[in-house]
């Protein structure tokens, strides 16, 4: 039987890439004056430059949305769908969600969306900037069968960023544990926060225990490391490392994504 995850990305090692929405409707950042109009120009640029460099998917977060929450405000995941549903038209790859850090609130989006996979924090207990932080994979998991998506692939952060993981086992017990318990499509390793790197040590100890499961490196990819990581790992999720000057909160620059996947495609083929 063919796993979601191969029915999304094949057999290749996928190199997916961010498009950070804007502040959404009732997020303290969010631009009033500018208002829905200009979240879907701001990701439509995005979008563009990035399918033009050759990403293989994208997924759609709502990063600006500081300060984070777990229960997610219903008007932020409507927005999300409405600016993906604007966006549809232009979609030549496939693309994922994510809601932070809200693993139903994703799971509803990705329903109402179409999305071919989704991203979040589903196994553990942490000590978070956000407070304490439990989330629950079975309920998740159950309330996408129930939406009809059992297609979903669904992508494990099991290295929370801004937060301190309360459980005392290794990170690789952590995820062989995860992929046991819970039945996730692929593990991901991150940095402390967005747009740091995960520690190659950390990769390399998850892929060892993990040998079956696609592994990816979710935060803090480097045109300079990239190499190196899809020499571990079995893909990568890229956000900052694309924008303008590398900086996580400007628009994506078309050179450096260019750039970007050129040396991807080339430590791959290579």
């Amino acid at each position: 039987m063919i796993s979601n995850y191969s029915r999304v990305f094949g057999p290749t090692k996928p190199v997916i890439a961010m498009v950070h929405l804007g502040a959404l409707p009732g997020s303290p950042l969010h631009d009033g004056a500018r208002g829905l109009d200009g979240l879907i120009a701001d990701a439509a640029k995005d979008l563009a430059a990035l399918q033009a460099a050759g990403f293989d998917a994208v997924m759609f977060g709502n990063e600006n949305d500081r300060p984070y929450e777990f229960d997610v405000d219903t008007a932020s995941t409507a927005t999300m769908a409405y600016v993906i549903g604007r966006l549809a038209a232009d979609l030549s790859v496939p693309f994922g969600v994510n809601v932070l850090w809200d693993p139903m609130s994703t799971m509803a989006l990705a329903a109402a969306t179409g999305a071919a996979f989704a991203r979040e924090i589903f196994t553990g207990t942490y000590a978070s900037d956000m407070g304490p932080w439990s989330p629950d994979a079975g309920k998740a998991i159950r309330y996408r069968d129930r939406l009809g998506r059992s297609d979903l692939a669904v992508l494990y952060n099991v290295s929370a960023e801004f937060a301190w993981s309360l459980d005392q086992r290794s990170l690789p017990d952590r995820a062989r544990s995860a992929v046991f318990s819970s039945i996730p499509d692929a593990i991901l390793v991150s940095g402390t926060i967005t747009g740091e790197a995960a520690a190659m040590s950390d990769l390399e100890a998850v892929k060892a225990v993990l040998p079956d499961t696609p592994v990816l490196a979710n935060t803090g990819v480097k045109h300079d490391t990239v190499a190196d990581v899809l020499r571990v790992a079995d893909g990568c999720i890229v956000g900052s490392s694309l924008k303008v000057d590398g900086d996580t909160w400007k628009p994506v620059d078309p050179d450096r994504a260019t750039e970007f996947m050129r040396i991807a495609r080339q430590a791959r083929d290579g």
